[in-house]
């Protein structure tokens, strides 16, 4: 059902925890299965995510995603960081079952979600970042993955 990869990063989940005076923190859920993902980033002045930590509250798959996606966005820029998809994260965890797709676009959601407080705090505007969602619900029932 799982991969090999969403196991380990479930079992051996990477970047858990907080950072302290984050540059951004970024909160979403799905009130349809009840999961919530918090993402806190620390980026320099250069604009690189230098640390990237995460609290999720969900399922193994929704553990797994938050974790693949703060691998794929640490050490990144902010513009390399706003490219991490859902699908992307899939691929990277060589795939989820279709029922835990929405676990994926949550992870995107939460990057999302930490740039938007990074540029509101900072009175910038990143390129392509649009507000982000509270609830993926919502978001979902509008688009397809």
């Amino acid at each position: 059902m799982y991969s090999e990869k969403v196991m380990d990063h479930f079992n051996n989940p990477r970047n858990v925890g907080e950072i302290e005076n984050p540059s951004g923190v970024g909160t979403v859920g799905n009130a349809k299965c009840g999961d919530i993902m918090r993402m806190y980033f620390d980026i320099d002045k250069q604009g690189i995510i230098r640390d990237v930590k995460f609290k999720t509250f969900g399922c193994g798959a929704a553990v797994a995603t938050s974790s693949m996606a703060t691998e794929l966005v640490k050490g990144k820029t902010i513009q390399e960081a706003l490219e991490v998809t859902n699908k992307a994260v899939m691929e990277a965890l060589d795939g989820l079952p279709p029922v835990k797709v929405h676990c994926s676009l949550l992870a995107e959601e939460a990057i999302h979600a930490a740039l938007w407080d990074y540029a509101q705090k900072n009175h910038i505007v990143i390129e392509g970042l649009k507000e982000p969602v509270n609830d993926i619900a919502e978001k979902a029932e509008d688009e397809e993955y």
